[in-house]
């Protein structure tokens, strides 16, 4: 028998779903039984759906031997202490934290979440084995919980990524951008002129084989909404133009931004998935001088709207801004194609910081 006291970072999960994390080992319909026959919360039966609530306790009616074959997988369980463990070598810059959440700055080339190919070195281990070092997150003291990201980026899309600290506040960060009390901003340099504000709707849909999407007016995709505002009219090459931008994202679906601007004819400079005739020239001009071949585009600024104030763990971010400067190759595009809105950044050896021999 095991007694498993249910604390805030436990409370608000499904008895089913906290049970596929916490034995992990366990088939759906193992975990289903052990809800019917071995499994009472403070002594009584529940449903799969029963909402635990802090300070409960479940009661686990399983032979060690069962219990230890469920638990195999499960984080911290059978695999030394967190401190002996490998760790992902940070390449992450912190936007902003506090007990609640952490706001990074994720780098170009880095998975958000790991897949099938990384599974070590990607965005949301780097942030885990950062709270561990710190002491804000012990995986020994908790039974399913680990701090996670709430929104995600593309491998080479650059900038915020949201974590939530606790389970509570990372299931009102996920509601506050479900309920779009969360304005999303990037930069990105699209091929062409684009001289006035741009509200794109309409629908989107996936092509999972080619891991492409399309937008159109009247299609059964997922509704999407993105404003386009120019910042900066470029020249460069012989009679190239593009445009600085910064995009609203006022829905969040998988290459919404490439696709929609692609729609327009205004594909992102260095985005050959999308880019097509309209962007053909402009490709060939920044990869042979700058090397790029992937899209230019960065997550710069988050601003939470006043309404989250009714949130108990996030009211403290109400009508707040957080910025994340884009990264030197971003600057040096911008810079390199004749724009004047985003300054170069100093070189790391000017001679005031040089040392002294």
């Amino acid at each position: 028998m095991r007694e498993i006291p249910i604390t805030a970072n436990d409370a608000g999960r499904r008895l089913d779903r906290f049970l596929r994390k916490y034995l992990p080992g366990a088939s759906l319909s193992e975990i289903y039984k052990i809800i019917r026959k071995d499994a009472k919360v403070d002594a009584k039966r529940r449903s799969e759906s029963y909402i635990l609530n802090e300070g409960e306790v479940l009661t686990l009616y399983l032979s060690d031997e069962t219990y230890d074959k469920f638990s195999r997988g499960r984080s911290g369980f059978g695999a030394g202490s967190p401190e002996k463990a490998a760790k992902a070598k940070r390449s992450f810059a912190i936007v902003y934290e506090d007990d609640e959440i952490l706001i990074a700055s994720k780098p170009f080339g880095l998975l958000t979440h790991g897949d099938s190919h990384e599974k070590k070195d990607h965005l949301a281990n780097q942030v885990k084995d950062y709270l561990i070092a710190s002491g804000a997150y012990d995986p020994r003291n908790e039974k399913v919980f680990t701090p996670a990201p709430v929104n995600r980026l593309d491998r080479n899309t650059t900038g915020i990524v949201m974590f939530g600290k606790t389970a509570a506040a990372m299931r009102e960060l996920g509601r506050v951008i479900r309920e779009d009390e969360v304005r999303k901003f990037y930069l990105t340099i699209a091929c062409g002129v684009i001289s006035d504000e741009v509200r794109l709707g309409g629908t989107l849909t996936k092509d999972e084989s080619a891991n492409k999407v399309s937008i159109s007016d009247d299609g059964d995709g997922k509704a999407v909404e993105t404003i386009v505002r120019p910042l900066e009219l470029l020249s460069f090459g012989d009679g190239l133009r593009a445009t600085l931008c910064e995009i609203e994202l006022v829905t969040g679906r998988s290459h919404q931004i490439r696709a929609h601007l692609a729609s327009i004819g205004h594909p992102l400079i260095g985005d050959s998935k999308y880019a097509g005739p309209d962007g053909s020239a402009v490709n060939r001009y920044v990869r042979a001088r700058f090397g790029l071949s992937t899209q230019l585009l960065h997550a710069y600024r988050i601003e939470f709207s006043n309404s989250v104030s009714g949130s108990e763990a996030l009211s403290h971010l109400a009508g707040k801004a957080f910025k994340a400067e884009p990264p030197a190759r971003f600057t040096e595009i911008a810079h390199g194609l004749g724009g004047r809105y985003i300054k170069p950044r100093p070189s790391k050896n000017t001679d005031s910081k040089r040392k002294k021999k």
